[in-house]
């Protein structure tokens, strides 16, 4: 149990049975009434964001969430096996855990999984990483000074917008966040 004089960005509570994350908060001492606490809070789980006032002082109840470094093994049926870096030890993720995390996960790709109470919550991923085409299309000649974009198949079977020039075995660096290609990767 901690009070909202201890809160903090990054800070998890537990509310109502569920992990809210503060992502902003404020003491406000007005000139009249009692001084209280604006947060701005977002579902550990879901991403949503809701703003919430506590009363100075009040009682709010804290998570502990450890954030371990990971590396991804393997898949196993529907589900991903990754390795703590420290103990070895190794543990399976639900798919509705990664979730569109799939679409860039390789093997030995090192990420941040979020551990509450021993159940996986979350894995954060780099913000980009580098990765090969399998498969697009062959721009038309003539057509590469346009910036014009087509689709390309990366090996993690992920589809994302690529500029007419590249081709299919290429290296390339991606944004984990929204797919966005970032540039080649000169070999």
């Amino acid at each position: 149990m901690a009070t909202t004089n201890d809160l903090k960005n990054g800070l998890v509570l537990k509310l109502d049975n569920q992990l809210w994350s503060v992502i902003a908060f404020q003491h406000v001492k007005p000139g009249k009434g009692g001084a209280f606490v604006r947060t701005t809070l977002k579902h550990v789980l879901t991403g949503k964001v809701v703003d919430k006032t506590f009363n100075a002082g009040t009682k709010v109840e804290t998570a502990t969430v450890d954030r371990r470094n990971m590396s991804y093994l393997y898949k196993e049926g529907e589900d991903f096996v990754f390795m703590d870096l420290e103990t070895y030890d190794q543990i399976t993720v639900l798919k509705e855990v990664v979730g569109d995390n799939a679409n860039y996960l390789l093997e030995n790709t090192e990420v941040q999984v979020a551990v509450h109470e021993g159940a996986p919550l979350y894995i954060e991923l780099p913000t980009s990483i580098e990765i090969e085409v399998k498969h697009t299309d062959p721009g038309l000649q003539g057509d590469r000074s346009t910036g014009g974009t087509k689709p390309a198949i990366l090996v993690t079977g992920a589809e994302i917008q690529v500029p007419l020039f590249l081709t299919t075995g290429e290296i390339i660096k991606v944004d984990t966040r929204d797919g966005r290609y970032l540039g080649r990767v000169s070999s």
